[in-house]
């Protein structure tokens, strides 16, 4: 009986090691998987994407974020692997203020987009200087094509609560803020019934990603 209780006591406890041992290497199996697939997150969610807005004053290179706007980043890009954005111009440039394009043409005519996207101006991105925003009516969630660059922090543009909804930014300029700077010097006329459009015409030639 003694020795039948001491043989019985290993087979037990060589299967409660066996068992032990089986859950430590399940267990630490799924702490890899989970810590693989963490950092494959991480990675995809950091990765910025650069686009070359190709104008007739100079190259700018913008750098967007689509972990902080995802929806308004692959908006931007559809707009650009359209070509949506080839031929239209620099429409409103306000010195001291912003330059805003991609929407109109250089007879001032007001191309077809697609819907509107959700503002997502509330991610915490400002409305600093060389930043790039949304434009949009004073409808929240209105914006389509249309964007800015911003050539002086404008924080009153920032997200500042539902009754102040502000404007999305996404990205920033990295290269060429010095053709930012040539198109905000132009001077500006009224033309079809519009104000601020810049005399001598800034065309955007093509907006690529880098």
């Amino acid at each position: 009986m003694q020795k039948l209780y001491h043989a019985d006591f290993k087979l037990i406890n060589s299967t409660y090691k066996y068992n032990w041992r089986e859950i430590l290497k399940y267990i630490l199996k799924l702490f890899f998987i989970f810590l693989l697939s963490s950092t494959s997150i991480n990675i995809y969610a950091e990765k910025n994407i650069q686009f070359v807005i190709n104008t007739s004053k100079g190259n700018i290179v913008i750098e967007t974020y689509p972990d902080k706007a995802p929806i308004t980043v692959k908006n931007f890009e559809s707009y650009v692997n359209e070509d949506f954005y080839n031929g239209t111009i620099f429409h409103r440039v306000i010195d001291g203020f912003m330059i805003q394009g991609g929407g109109f043409t250089k007879d001032m005519s007001q191309k077809e987009t697609d819907a509107p996207i959700k503002n997502e101006a509330d991610n915490s991105l400002k409305n600093e200087k060389y930043s790039i925003a949304m434009a949009r009516t004073s409808i929240p969630d209105s914006a389509t094509s249309q964007f800015f660059i911003n050539i002086k922090d404008n924080d009153f543009l920032d997200y500042a609560g539902q009754s102040s909804p502000g404007y999305c930014v996404f990205g920033k300029v990295i290269e060429g803020q010095d053709v930012v700077d040539k198109i905000a010097n132009l001077k500006t006329r009224v033309k079809n019934g519009m104000g601020d459009v810049p005399i001598k015409t800034v065309k955007i030639n093509s907006i690529k990603v880098k």
